[in-house]
């Protein structure tokens, strides 16, 4: 048996989102792809953690919008969706919330009854906001007795500042004053048409589209979130945080970058993806593979709203937690040394086309590409212009970005473990 023939794609096509605009000013961004027989639906509101007015809020909004609405309870929405094979998905992130439901095509007239009770009319009842808060409150403080989220907790604190929208974190007992009043007050100050966009994918049909259109017209109109103001950053670039007994060290290494409309972030992916983006990476082979530190280290470019940081993230033995370092900064001063072989690049800007391919193999990641680029201000022609700009990526590029973001001084480190047992 012959392996077929490797193709790298030189152009990645993908179908435009339409734009259409209902009554209240809400865009609605449908992508037709009638071979699908699914449709899914996001609601995207900028009512990120940023935007609340006291702990907790924003994350509970967006969670406890199924758990009762106008004329359906929370057992009746799960039941109905649950029938009709359908789901619905939430996220939330610094700058926005993301309400996603997903259903059969043929199925979509009754789910949308159930879209209309979850977006529209939820209620938000004291007995489960009773239970959410006590659910939530013990899962928090278990999760913080573990070094990787102390680790990511305290990077974020370091990064932006602890008390900086990016970089804030409540205590566990702040759910103590969670109330129905606050959740309310920021659902109706956020979910409003004018922080609303919609994007549908899959089977986009004209009766689907005007189900769509006649909820996303019933949003209610408001004023904007208040401009958010962010005060200046405040970063620390070496923190330890002791957790006795740990048998493991988490390190979080990185610095704060840029957003990803910079026209250097690009770019920056080839390189975050050559130290630390693929199993094959420097970072890998060195911590894994050479040294047996970790099981994986990954870095990668986050983005928000209004700016963005490189991240490095690994776990390893608490007794070889100065070594890893070093070998962290030894990979990073060799970028800022010496030029990527050609090899070694072709392999990374293949690895990150793949990935592009991947993720845009079918309606459900063109929606996920199609709703980040609307937030960056771009349309899908983006995604072939990415796809250029890696290809033209060079050594020479990338060792003038290394030297430019990647200076020992600019990188904040964070290390949460038992550091008594450091050999």
């Amino acid at each position: 048996m012959r392996q077929p023939p490797l193709t790298i794609p030189t152009t990645i096509t993908v179908p435009e989102a339409v734009k259409h605009t209902v009554s209240n000013g809400t865009p609605i961004y449908a992508i037709d792809c009638p071979e699908y027989e699914v449709v899914r639906v996001s609601f995207v509101f900028h009512a990120g953690t940023i935007t609340q007015r006291h702990p907790f809020t924003a994350s509970a909004t967006a969670n406890m919008l199924a758990e009762g609405s106008l004329n359906m309870t929370s057992q009746q929405i799960a039941e109905r969706l649950d029938y009709y094979g359908s789901y619905f998905d939430i996220n939330i992130d610094r700058d926005y919330s993301y309400i996603t439901f997903c259903a059969l095509s043929k199925f979509f007239p009754q789910t949308a009854e159930v879209i209309e009770e979850v977006i529209l009319r939820p209620t938000f009842p004291d007995a489960e906001v009773a239970t959410y808060r006590d659910k939530r409150r013990q899962q928090l403080a278990i999760e913080r007795r573990k070094v990787e989220t102390i680790a990511r907790e305290h990077f974020a604190h370091a990064i932006f500042g602890a008390s900086h929208p990016y970089g804030i974190s409540y205590s566990e007992d702040e759910y103590q004053s969670l109330c129905r009043e606050n959740i309310m007050e920021h659902y109706q100050r956020c979910y409003t048409a004018e922080n609303c966009i919609v994007v549908c994918s899959g089977a986009i049909s004209d009766n689907v589209l005007h189900r769509i259109k006649a909820i996303a017209e019933q949003i209610h109109p408001a004023q904007k979130c208040e401009t958010i103001s962010l005060p200046p950053f405040d970063t620390k670039h070496n923190v330890r945080i002791q957790h006795d007994g740990a048998l493991q060290s988490s390190i979080r290494m990185g610095r704060l970058l840029f957003a990803r409309t910079h026209e250097d972030f690009v770019p920056m992916q080839v390189l975050t993806t050559a130290l630390g983006g693929y199993f094959g990476s420097r970072l890998m082979q060195n911590l894994r593979e050479r040294n047996g530190f970790t099981y994986g280290v990954f870095s990668a470019m986050v983005n928000f709203q209004h700016t963005g940081y490189l991240a490095i993230a690994t776990q390893v033995g608490a007794e070889v937690t100065d070594q890893a370092l070093q070998q962290i900064a030894y990979e990073i001063e060799r970028l800022r040394e010496e030029k990527i072989p050609e090899q070694e690049l072709l392999l990374v800007k293949n690895i990150m086309a793949g990935e592009m391919m991947r993720i845009l193999d079918g309606p459900f990641g063109i929606a996920d590409v199609t709703t980040e680029n609307i937030l960056c201000g771009f349309d899908n022609h983006q995604i072939e212009e990415n796809l250029q700009r890696i290809r033209q990526t060079t050594p020479d590029k990338l060792l003038t970005l290394a030297q430019r973001y990647l200076t020992p001084e600019d990188m904040v480190t964070v290390v949460a473990g038992d550091f008594s047992q450091l050999s």
